[in-house]
């Protein structure tokens, strides 16, 4: 009698959709594997049986299968001793005899294994026979005893339990015994049928798991939407079942969540088709019932149920698989999560991580382009909804909103930077292959030529040079040309004093006797009007800026509150002088009205009119000249911190210009412990030393004023140990003087100012340790500034409009009329349907009906008809998670695919014995039919 050796069985076909064909290539693979292991063992086996049944050999089969498997497979040799010893017996006594030393060697193991956790469950006692040997069949896979008792018995009971509280199907499920689970699920009043299928989606079963949610509890989805605690508020208390010791998952994961969190692309699939979504967690503030609720009943588990579904949302395979646009929407999960982050700061490092890895997600996409439309179409989103402007420059949304929520990793990639530095080229392609030089002689000619540039943009705006003047890079070049201008002014506004001012303080000089002194120091010179006109135009453009932006937007931006800080001091000082100037001409319209052919000094003047006659020493403290001068110095120094704007678009000043704004961070940081510090020691060296007035070498720490500046500058070194002294006998106050003085210095020197240079110093390493991705950062925030429609000409010549200002000014002015007239019929429609709304309520009901089919019909077409955004989106998502897949797969070997190897085996095995017992049991009536007919031709003579 001949066996057929076993071969490796058909590859499944099955309908796959998106990631049709995730790890089928990988579980091709393995069940390869499994079945050559399978098919050696089976055809060595068999060949065993035939020659023992031919030869007589005792032990033959035993002694073949040494020689023919290895050590480690999970064949042993007590079976095929077992299997000589039964080759003459009945079928039926070797069947029995199989049967109990099979059950017998299994619950040896089982009872080996389980030692003393049976204390963990009192039930495992009350275990019949029938169900220790029905568990032990399905743990290790022998479907033939599992086929047969669910068969015949009629008193077994499917739902037993082990010690561990697992039924049958758990066991099926966790050992991967696929055959043995579809026989489970076919039995009715099934109970655990969700905890197997958690089970199998946590160890990655993608068939069982196929085969679970094929069964009638999974009708409708309405199953797979609710976690096990809702389930068991529905008292169905069957399908999840959560004993008092605990389970292995937690009762507010659904099934999407967690293959989401176990990155199981293909049964997140699986389940979206099923019409599984996870639920977005209400806001943290969310004052509904439901969240008042579980914050009021447990706290800690409502924590976890929102950490659990953003582990979910933010997972790979549920971004890629359930959103139509991925991109977006883990953008704004990542922002979502770094807020969370710093509102429930207990759990920050995870929100962190789950924002991180939507960045990641992010900017894997993005590495996935393989030509310029792709990457376009990552950078804009969908042009029908994100129109270009109308230049055809694309709007590149997803760069903002990367850069908003400061995505690095994805702006300084090198196919975003390509992108980027194409558009900051526009126009000028020639220039970008240019030698450095060639570049510097562009900005001198730029420099040279900016009025003409201007005048030629007034008149032709849409010309060729216009075309030229609208790129970027000569936007910005312009714009730094024009700044470097307003810097050369303020320096060149002081110039006159570099040596010393010809007149000194207590000095007054007039151009003519009867002229008063502040009406010549009060007016404006050319260059100061020059750079007025220059602020103006500043002040125009940020109008311009915040119009555009909404002032929240823009007071987001450090850059725009220094520049609206400056051009405020200006704008203050300028009126101050102005204040000055014109009190300063009223009081020469008096001179010249009532002063006639006399010097000044000698005339008789009103003190109102005398005090601008007086020299500087003799000001007032709060004169308007003296605060003008005041605020524009202060303005002039912000207005060359500006020039650190400008300095990323340069490799080596960009990673030093980062470094300088982290650095003020620090110091801002910083500056609370320091005040703290600063006060405590200021207020209490006041109160010790206020008393001793007068009677102190100095008048340090007699006033607040006094503390102030000794503790202040004793940081630098520059106050004296006698600033505590006292020209009394008072040593106890003395003494308490030099110990706080002593440890203020100690405080302040040695302990604070260090632990600012060390938080100088790490930010510095960690601007260095990734300076390329800060720079690319910064540099892309900067260009992006100029890609912006409008702002092509900078300050001044922007102050002046341009014909295509006023042809902008007329369009905008038609669209608002437009809206306006339409908003006001839109309003006397809806009165009119106000009026009627009672005499129709059946024709709203059928329009209602008719709207709802017809956006119906258009979610329909828009899934029949994507987009071509949609295409390269799916294209996109495609090839990402064939990558996970080539990833998984070049993953090593792991203990847990050892195992499964092992099960398979295992499982094998007792088809083998199953396939041996049946050949044995032909066999036998075979021989009998024999000796039948041999009896019978003896009988006869």
């Amino acid at each position: 009698m001949t066996q057929t050796p076993c071969t490796e069985p058909p590859t499944l076909s099955r309908c796959m959709t998106l990631p049709g064909a995730l790890f089928r290539r990988k579980a091709d693979a393995r069940r390869t594997t499994e079945y050559d292991i399978a098919g050696a063992i089976s055809s060595s086996a068999l060949q065993a049986v035939a020659i023992t049944a031919t030869t007589e050999e005792p032990g033959g089969v035993a002694k073949l299968f040494q020689k023919r498997c290895q050590p480690d497979q999970v064949l042993h040799s007590f079976s095929y001793n077992h299997w000589d010893s039964q080759r003459t017996t009945s079928p039926h006594t070797l069947e029995a005899m199989n049967r109990r030393h099979t059950t017998l060697r299994e619950k040896g193991r089982r009872q080996a294994v389980r030692g003393p956790a049976y204390m963990f469950s009192e039930r495992a006692t009350s275990l019949t026979p029938e169900e220790e040997r029905f568990l032990d069949a399905a743990e290790y896979g022998n479907i033939p005893v599992v086929r047969k008792m669910l068969e015949e018995s009629k008193t077994l009971n499917v739902n037993c339990v082990d010690y561990m509280g697992q039924n049958g199907l758990q066991l099926a499920v966790g050992n991967e015994h696929l055959e043995v689970t579809e026989l489970l699920l076919k039995k009715e009043g099934l109970a655990r049928v969700g905890d197997a299928l958690l089970l199998a989606i946590s160890k990655g079963y993608v068939r069982i798991v196929e085969a679970i949610l094929a069964h009638p509890a999974f009708e409708g989805g309405l199953r797979l939407t609710l976690s096990p605690l809702e389930q068991e508020l529905r008292a169905d208390e069957d399908f999840y079942a959560y004993d008092e010791d605990g389970t292995r998952f937690s009762q507010d994961v659904t099934p999407v969540i967690l293959a989401a969190h176990c990155q199981e692309y293909e049964i997140v699939h699986t389940l979206l088709l099923k019409g599984a979504r996870i639920e977005k967690p209400h806001d943290y503030f969310c004052k509904c019932g439901e969240c008042a609720d579980r914050q009021r009943c447990d706290s800690f588990s409502h924590s976890r149920l929102r950490m659990n579904a953003y582990k979910g949302l933010a997972s790979a395979a549920y971004l890629s698989l359930s959103s139509e646009d991925p991109v977006l929407t883990a953008l704004e999960l990542s922002n979502e999560l770094s807020q969370l982050a710093n509102i429930e700061t207990e759990f920050k490092n995870d929100y962190r991580k789950l924002s991180m890895q939507c960045k990641d997600f992010v900017v894997g996409v993005l590495d996935l382009c393989r030509d310029t439309e792709e990457v376009e179409a990552i950078l804009n989103g969908d042009v029908e909804h994100n129109p270009a402007s109308e230049h055809n420059r694309p709007c590149l949304s997803r760069v903002k909103l990367a850069i908003k929520y400061e995505v690095k990793k994805f702006v300084a990639h090198p196919n975003c930077q390509q992108q980027l530095l194409t558009l900051w080229y526009e126009n000028l392609q020639g220039l970008r292959q240019q030698s450095m030089a060639v570049k510097c002689w562009a900005v001198l000619g730029v420099t040279v030529g900016l009025p003409f540039l201007a005048v030629a943009y007034w008149i032709t705006p849409c010309s060729k040079l216009g075309q030229i003047l609208r790129s970027p890079f000569m936007k910005f070049v312009a714009h730094a040309v024009s700044f470097t201008i307003f810097l050369g002014l303020l320096v060149f506004n002081a110039s006159d004093r570099f040596e010393g001012v010809k007149n000194l303080p207590n000095e007054t000089i007039t151009d003519y006797p009867q002229q008063v002194f502040r009406v010549k120091t009060t007016q404006f010179s050319w260059t100061e009007m020059l750079i007025m006109k220059w602020v103006l135009g500043m002040i125009w453009s940020e109008c311009k800026e915040i119009w555009a932006d909404g002032p929240r937007e823009y007071i987001m931006h450090l850059w725009n509150v220094l520049d609206f800080g400056m051009l405020s001091i200006f704008v203050a000082s300028f009126t101050a002088r102005l204040t000055a100037f014109l009190r300063a001409s009223r009081a020469q319209l008096y001179v010249d009205q009532h002063v006639f052919n006399e010097d000044l000094s000698n005339a008789s003047l009103p003190e109102e009119v005398a005090y601008f006659t007086y020299a500087r020493n003799k000001w007032l403290p709060s004169d308007p000249q003296l605060i003008s001068e005041g605020l524009y110095s202060i303005a002039v120094v912000l207005s060359f911190s500006r020039i650190a704007y400008i300095l990323p678009a340069n490799e080596s000043f960009g990673p030093l210009q980062i470094s300088l704004g982290r650095t003020v961070k620090d110091i801002f940081k910083f500056m609370v412990i320091f005040i703290m510090v600063f006060l405590a020691f200021m207020i209490g060296m006041f109160n010790l030393y206020s008393y001793y007035l007068g009677a102190k070498y100095n008048p340090a720490f007699t006033t607040v004023e006094e503390s102030f500046k000794t503790l202040f500058w004793s940081i630098f070194g520059l106050s004296e140990v006698i600033s505590v002294v006292l020209k009394y006998d008072h040593k106890f106050i003395e003494n308490i003087g030099y110990v706080l003085f002593g440890v203020y210095n100690v405080t302040m020197v040695v302990v604070l100012l260090n632990m600012l240079i060390a938080m100088i110093n790490h930010s510095y390493q960690e601007i260095e340790e990734d300076a390329d991705v800060e720079w690319k950062f910064a540099r892309a925030k900067l260009w992006l500034s100029y890609f912006d429609e409008g702002r092509t000409l900078p300050p001044p010549f922007n102050l002046v409009p341009s014909p295509k200002s006023f042809y902008y000014m007329a369009l905008r002015t038609r669209s608002c009329l437009v809206r306006l007239c339409k908003s006001r019929t839109f309003r006397h429609e809806n009165q009119l349907e106000m009026g009627k709304i009672n005499s129709h309520t059946k024709k709203f009901s059928r329009l209602r009906t008719h709207y709802r089919a017809q956006d119906e019909f258009t979610v329909r077409n828009t899934i029949k008809h994507p987009t071509r955004y949609q295409k390269l989106m799916k294209r996109l998502i495609k090839r990402y998670v064939l990558k996970a897949q080539v990833d998984s797969e070049n993953d090593e070997v792991n203990e847990g695919e050892l195992k499964e190897i092992k099960q398979d085996i295992s499982s094998l095995r007792y088809e083998l014995l199953e396939e041996k017992s049946q050949a044995t049991g032909e066999l036998a009536d075979l021989i009998q039919q024999l000796g039948d007919k041999l009896s019978k031709t003896n009988k006869k003579p």
